[in-house]
């Protein structure tokens, strides 16, 4: 379960939790994630945030039309330029798992020039990063991204970014650390070195 370092947020007692954030904990936990890690401690107290960005969530994570490789990777560029440790620490191992190559999560996680062999690898690379230091996508990007996954997956893309986004700043906003994940202080991030 994800825990707020610092008093930013007071912990969550799920004993005097409202309906509202009982309902949502419930939804999260029967969902197919089953666990709190990640921002949901933290969005507990905005019960209808909670609600809606859970579901988003669900919905970025499982049923975008990618394959769990490319959205993995998606996430990991999100959370390396979001320089966010939770998202990171939870999501490494699923990525690596779908097939991500390590070497490759290891040259997002430092800010190296990654160097891919998928096709596919390389082009969400370019995606996000695109649209992260440009807050644009180029014509060129955006083609082959549309030739390559259709127009919905596209859109879904952009979705799961911005998503992902969100986790991050919540994640680095409040402090949060995810359960396991080994106290580090405050700046000590694990990117780019």
């Amino acid at each position: 379960m994800t825990q707020s370092r610092n008093p930013r947020l007071p912990a969550f007692e799920a004993s005097q939790a409202t309906p509202e954030q009982k309902a949502v904990l419930d939804e999260i936990l029967s969902g197919p994630r089953g666990n709190l890690n990640g921002p949901f401690l933290g969005w507990i107290y905005s019960p209808e945030l909670a609600q809606h960005a859970q579901r988003l969530g669900a919905f970025c994570r499982y049923r975008t039309g990618l394959p769990l490789r490319l959205s993995e990777l998606a996430i990991l560029v999100t959370a390396a330029r979001w320089q966010a440790q939770a998202e990171w620490y939870i999501h490494y191992p699923i990525a690596l798992e779908a097939g991500v190559p390590v070497a490759l999560a290891e040259q997002i996680r430092t800010g190296a020039a990654p160097q891919f062999d998928d096709p596919d690898d390389a082009l969400i690379y370019a995606f996000a990063t695109e649209l992260y230091d440009a807050k644009r996508v180029s014509d060129a990007t955006y083609a082959q991204t549309m030739e390559r996954f259709g127009r919905e997956v596209t859109v879904n893309l952009v979705g799961l970014l911005g998503y992902y986004a969100l986790v991050a700043m919540t994640l680095n906003v409040f402090d949060m650390r995810a359960e396991g994940q080994q106290e580090q202080g405050k700046g000590a991030l694990p990117f780019r070195e």
